[in-house]
């Protein structure tokens, strides 16, 4: 969903508003964090606070910043988004995936495989009214869509790297998962048309994990990852691929026209994959309580001994301690508690059927590297969908196979398969790993994380 030429008109102004009004932060900034509640030493700078991206409306996203844990300023900038639409870059990206630490009980621990190893890391709550994100005009929560969220990402990224000016000539990526197969690229389509009128920003690829990226192609391969790996009968695969698939199901779900063919395709399906399975890796354990409550948007998160599935209910109550609050200078405008999806927005999730894959395109046919990888443990957005519509671009562009497909490795270890096309389109599994990658496979996700921000291949041999 593209913005149209007045609205990037109103934008580029407000940039160059940012650009001139903003003052520099400093180490004795407001929006410095001191130390967050429990965690432990660390030798690197975390930095989170509000970000206006309309003055009219007051409407403010809220971000979480942490420094490369050495040299950051030779080391490039990552700003990350989680999907839904409507889930916290904070509570599941931070805390939950590539962040620097994990909630366990009262405190925290150091995540040894945190992005912020190789990168400048932001994590953005977007859009207003996830998170600690906010609007004063409740009615943005009612319409908020993809135009919307695109122009709101801009305009913070902008503010923000008038805020942080030491960072304004990093090297820049724009990564994320899920829905965000949506918001990166129509992000970084903004981002690139902005260029064109003025160099701001110094955008260098896009890294996109199971991502949303056509409706009917990701959505339909659920069936057969589903059937194949024994999560379903036969007959139900017959049935969930020739009487209602689920991309049909899910059009007349949020148009509120649900058939009776469909919803009882639906029910078979949710009755033999079975509640306590998580979907967004069928490999992993569930958390009881989270299963039984019946109340998650997400899978459950993370990592203890390997993996804690538990931990975004740990996540949930260390973010809503007051201590950890006043800590990240956070507050909560619309709601009385923070949550891993939001509670109040309601989003036009028609947006789905919007492909975003053309957006990718047309960065690539920019010269932008792209990176699509996918947790091959997901039956959410499976891997056979995604591979399926990025072989299917690489066509289109004319792209030859620069790198065939072929195993990579971590350690001593097959890390997943990868394909390369021309050298700026490249798509990537990851071995074991689940919708969010960087939960499960922490160390392979931050091998393919190292590789791609270097501009090398990922390892052939160990």
């Amino acid at each position: 969903m593209r913005p149209s030429l007045s609205h990037l008109k109103v934008v580029i102004a407000a940039l160059m508003v940012g650009y001139c009004s903003s003052a520099a932060i400093d180490v004795n900034s407001e929006d410095l964090i001191s130390e967050l509640p429990g965690q432990p030493s660390v030798g690197f700078r975390q930095f989170s606070g509000y970000i206006p991206v309309d003055d009219k409306n007051e409407r403010a996203l809220f971000y979480y910043f942490v420094e490369a844990e050495a040299d950051p300023l030779s080391k490039p900038l990552v700003l990350w988004l989680n999907g839904g639409p409507g889930c916290s870059s904070l509570g599941v990206g931070a805390f939950s995936e590539n962040g620097p630490f994990r909630p366990s009980g009262p405190a925290l621990v150091k995540n040894e495989y945190s992005w912020n190893r190789e990168a400048n890391m932001i994590y953005l709550e977007s859009p207003a009214g996830v998170g600690f994100s906010y609007s004063t005009n409740g009615s943005f929560y009612r319409r908020a869509n993809d135009k919307l969220t695109a122009i709101d990402n801009l305009v913070f990224l902008r503010r923000w790297l008038v805020k942080f000016p030491q960072y304004r000539s990093s090297d820049l990526f724009i990564t994320g998962e899920s829905y965000a197969g949506h918001y990166v690229p129509q992000l970084a389509e903004l981002m690139v048309q902005v260029n064109k009128k003025k160099k701001i920003f110094n955008i260098k690829g896009i890294a996109l994990g199971n991502p949303v990226l056509d409706f009917a192609t990701d959505f339909n391969s659920r069936a057969e990852f589903l059937w194949s790996h024994g999560l379903i009968s036969d007959s139900t695969f017959k049935s969930f691929t020739t009487v209602c698939n689920y991309s049909r199901y899910v059009s007349e779900y949020y148009r509120g026209s649900l058939s009776s063919v469909c919803s009882d395709v639906i029910t078979v399906v949710t009755r033999e994959t079975s509640k306590f399975v998580d979907k967004y890796d069928v490999t992993l354990d569930v958390c009881i309580s989270s299963a039984l409550s019946q109340s998650k948007i997400l899978a459950p998160q993370q990592m203890a001994e390997r993996v804690d599935v538990c931990v975004e209910d740990k996540t949930v109550n260390y973010l809503n301690r007051k201590d950890v609050q006043t800590a990240l200078h956070a507050r909560l405008l619309g709601t009385s508690r923070w949550s891993v999806c939001s509670s109040v927005l309601e989003y036009d999730f028609l947006n789905l059927e919007v492909p975003s894959i053309n957006l990718v395109g047309s960065l690539v046919r920019a010269g932008i590297p792209v990176l699509v990888y996918s947790g091959d443990q997901d039956s959410v957005i499976p891997l056979t969908g995604t591979r399926t519509v990025v072989e299917r671009l690489a066509e289109e562009l004319g792209l030859k196979t620069t790198v065939p497909y072929r195993v990579w490795f971590e350690g001593k270890q097959v890390g997943g398969w990868t394909q390369v096309y021309g050298n700026v389109l490249s798509f990537a599994t990851i071995r074991g790993a689940s919708h969010e990658a960087p939960f499960s496979q922490p160390e392979r996700s931050l091998v393919l994380l190292r590789s791609f921000l270097r501009g090398e291949s990922l390892p052939e041999s160990f």
